[in-house]
């Protein structure tokens, strides 16, 4: 694969791309649909994800068949289908419910920094992933995620801290994700050999 680079994204083939800003390092996969979003500095997707009016931190994990933000359905309206809103597709004289489509892009989904959201997870609308936080393969996501807190199941509920909470705290006050890309060369060694809190010990 050739190296990454801060100027553009890099894209595999088939992506389908729509009102998205992407920062520096970031990978999108295969056959990957991101709209209305935008994705922070070094994160990226796996095969196949489908991520909708999201706010996506940096450094995000997120891995093949994943949905961040799926869009939903008017289920106080008589019909829940989207006839009636992507109503330019069904007949001549109508216009797109502008409203309805603005509404939805309203309702963020918010991934925090150094996130992992495991294969085909589910985040839902308006639910905001801690910083550090770890969602389980297959696990839909209906609440907020505390930072550094690994959530799993169908709805996702806590399994346990993915680290204790002073260190958790001490690792957002670091925020090592905001270093530049100098200083996360420098420090590459202790990333891949030290623990958390020796980490801390060292770079703080």
């Amino acid at each position: 694969m050739a190296r990454l680079t801060a100027e553009a994204p890099f894209l595999h083939p088939d992506c389908e791309i729509t009102d998205t800003r992407f920062g520096r390092y970031v990978e999108i996969g295969r056959g990957s649909r991101v709209a209305h979003s935008e994705i922070g500095d070094y994160s990226y997707c796996d095969r196949y994800a489908d991520i909708a009016n999201a706010s996506i931190g940096k450094f995000a994990n997120i891995a093949s068949f994943t949905r961040i933000g799926a869009t939903d359905h008017p289920m106080d309206k008589a019909s829940l289908h989207h006839f009636h809103y992507r109503s330019d597709d069904y007949f001549d004289d109508a216009a797109a419910d502008e409203v309805w489509f603005a509404h939805r892009r309203s309702r963020r989904a918010v991934i925090g920094n150094d996130t992992w959201i495991g294969h085909g997870a589910m985040i839902k609308p308006e639910v905001t992933l801690g910083h550090g936080a770890v969602v389980a393969a297959g696990a839909v996501v209906t609440k907020d995620v505390p930072p550094y807190v690994i959530v799993a199941g169908l709805p996702a509920k806590p399994v346990r801290p993915r680290l204790a909470p002073g260190i958790a705290d001490r690792m957002m006050t670091l925020a090592w994700w905001d270093w530049s890309h100098e200083r996360l060369r420098a420090a590459l060694e202790d990333f891949r050999t030290l623990p958390a809190e020796a980490f801390l010990e060292r770079h703080e």
